[in-house]
């Protein structure tokens, strides 16, 4: 598996029947496709509407029906669609159990950073703000590092999109909980040591008596 499928593999255990979950463009997507069978979610597309089911195959591509990255999904029995002012009185309302969301930074306070990079040309941060302020729980699914640097920081360094709300940071190296002590490594890939997480993470990580493997 490459990094970004052990992420959305362990992303989709996070849930279960019946939880609303919005799912964030990029990575995030990709969770439909690993939840397990008999677990049936609400997931929301911030463009209005709810019931995303896995992605279609090359064969079942309805340009008509895209995710709030423009990108083709299908949709389950029972999706409903709605205009842009339900969807965001869904996120809004705090009638989201979760939302998973990509990174570019997230820091030991549970600060995330995900919308802009100083210098280059964006069009906002979108409805990322709306929904780590709404969703109960705060994923934030994104690989450790970004050319070899951290994005796991003691103090994130670009523009924030939400302030202390990120509760939980899935990567292929493994899982950490924010907690008011800092970050609780709770899960590991057996692909690396505690030592490696460590060194690839500039925030201090403090390891759970009950460790385990992520999968």
């Amino acid at each position: 598996m490459d990094a970004k499928e052990i992420i959305a593999r362990r992303v989709a255990q996070e849930f279960k029947d019946g939880d609303a979950v919005n799912l964030g463009i990029g990575l995030p997507t990709m969770v439909p496709n690993f939840v397990e069978e008999g677990v049936e979610l609400q997931l929301q597309s911030e463009n209005g509407f709810m019931g995303i089911g896995p992605e279609p195959d090359e064969a079942h591509v309805d340009m008509d029906l895209v995710n709030a990255g423009g990108i083709p999904v299908t949709v389950v029995p029972g999706a409903a669609f709605f205009d842009s002012a339900a969807s965001f009185g869904i996120i809004r309302g705090g009638h989201l159990d979760a939302t998973v969301l990509g990174a570019l930074q997230v820091d030991e306070e549970g600060n995330l950073a995900n919308w802009m990079i100083p210098g280059k040309l964006v069009p906002g941060m979108g409805g990322a703000m709306d929904l780590v302020g709404g969703a109960k729980r705060v994923i934030v699914a994104m690989t450790h590092t970004a050319k070899g640097s951290p994005k796991i920081l003691k103090k994130c360094t670009l523009p924030l999109t939400a302030a202390k709300k990120v509760s939980r940071i899935v990567t292929e190296m493994g899982v950490m909980d924010v907690t008011p002590q800092g970050l609780l490594l709770i899960e590991y890939n057996p692909e690396y040591t505690v030592e490696q997480i460590q060194a690839a993470t500039e925030a201090k990580l403090t390891v759970s008596s009950q460790l385990k493997k992520m999968f």
